[in-house]
């Protein structure tokens, strides 16, 4: 299988067009699974599931809409995978398309339903699986009362994979045969516990190993400063306390420690810990001045802020907490993830502050309370023990569809 560099941004643009008019068509990968995925979100859901492929030898080749997506999938499995704009559902398009790439099966990701498309596969016998399905409460609406148009488009669909029960009784209120609908969970949260030698990595930042460690998640600007204003309260209730700050760009690590120096907060920062070149045998702040620590640093966190959401940014993954058995607490504006943030609060595996204030007596009350805190440890990682579970529940179903396909020497 050809598989491209990423591509410039100057590239970009003039790839999008002429994949789009099928001007350029994709390389070709006869007996590929093909997997559609819109943008930047549907993309980061099926990388689980496409790693689980490409480690069972398959050849994928992955299409999406947005410029966003494709540069996305580029950043993620380049290197790995083809991948191309999916070409406009007008017949004669897809019909190249499909004769082309002459893939053996297509993973359709949530609700990416294109008529052009799956009337293509029908006519190609391509069989066609939806994957994390998801029918939103905006959009149903719609699809309900044009169930007339959508009952034959659908059709092809041999199986749909829906996130939830609820996903599942809309899909079949849209006309879709009640025996292929099929709960299987949603793919964000197919993840892993990073590894990591925890013991190794707390010895590192703690050399006594008996300090509570309270872990600041993806900061960005003006959230530094509320976390540094709030600290001298967490301090007085939990004197012990060691706060590990991880800004979300390199470029704000320099200008993140001198605020923390501003404050005359002892302060180390880890490339100085890596170096064995600390000036603070006992810091009040770790500044982690690298990248790619995050996730394993919440295996060693006792608790766990998740910023972006101080300020309206949006918030970030909680899911990477909770894999490593940790609960969040975070700011008012969680809105990029809010539905697993509620799921989260309702497991009592998360806790959101309405403002700086009550966030500030949130982690306090914490601190002070040891044995709270270990239930919002505990909740979080029932809350996604069954759920981690779905990229198997999801494998076991498409198995029969994957028996027989050939695979990449």
């Amino acid at each position: 299988m050809r598989v491209s560099s990423e591509p410039s941004s100057s590239e970009l643009a003039a790839i999008k067009w002429k994949q789009h008019l099928m001007l350029q068509p994709p390389a070709t990968a006869s007996g590929c699974i093909w997997v559609h995925a819109c943008s930047v979100g549907e993309v980061g859901s099926v990388m689980p599931l496409i790693r689980v492929l490409l480690d069972r030898g398959h050849d994928i080749h992955l299409t999406v809409v947005t410029a966003t997506g494709f540069a996305h999938a580029h950043r993620l499995l380049g290197n790995h995978i083809s991948i191309s704009y999916l070409p406009w559902d007008l017949p004669t398009l897809f019909s190249r398309f499909l004769r082309t790439l002459k893939p053996a099966l297509l993973l359709l990701a949530e609700t990416e339903f294109w008529p052009g498309m799956l009337r293509a596969c029908h006519r190609q016998k391509v069989p066609v699986i939806g994957i994390n399905t998801r029918i939103s409460d905006r959009s149903f609406p719609r699809y309900r009362a044009s169930r007339f148009f959508w009952r034959p488009v659908l059709k092809p669909v041999s199986l749909f994979l829906a996130q939830s029960e609820i996903d599942a009784e809309r899909l079949i209120a849209m006309g879709v045969n009640r025996e292929k609908v099929r709960v299987a969970g949603n793919l964000k949260y197919a993840i892993t516990a990073p590894e990591v030698d925890a013991v190794q990595l707390r010895q590192q930042l703690d050399a006594g190993g008996n300090r509570p460690i309270l872990l600041v998640a993806s900061t960005h600007e003006k959230e530094d400063e509320k976390i540094l204003d709030m600290w001298p309260a967490w301090h007085a209730c939990c004197p012990e306390l060691l706060t590990v700050i991880v800004p979300r760009h390199p470029q704000r690590f320099d200008q993140v420690a001198e605020k923390i120096r501003e404050r005359g907060l002892k302060l180390n920062r880890w490339s100085a810990l890596e170096n064995e070149n600390s000036d603070a045998s006992r810091p009040d702040v770790i500044l982690i001045d690298a990248m790619g620590l995050l996730g394993k640093l919440y295996t060693v966190a006792d608790a766990v802020i998740i910023a972006g959401s101080l300020t309206n940014i949006g918030g970030h993954n909680p899911l990477e907490a909770a894999i490593c058995g940790r609960g969040v607490v975070t700011g008012p504006y969680i809105q990029n993830f809010r539905d697993i943030m509620d799921v989260m609060k309702a497991e009592h595996a998360a806790i959101v502050a309405a403002d700086d204030n009550e966030l500030e007596k949130i982690v306090s009350r914490l601190l002070s309370r040891p044995n709270e805190l270990q239930q919002l440890n505990g909740s979080a990682a029932l809350f996604i023990r069954d759920k981690s579970e779905v990229l198997a529940r999801i494998m076991a179903e498409i198995e029969p569809s994957l028996a027989g396909l050939e695979k990449s020497s």
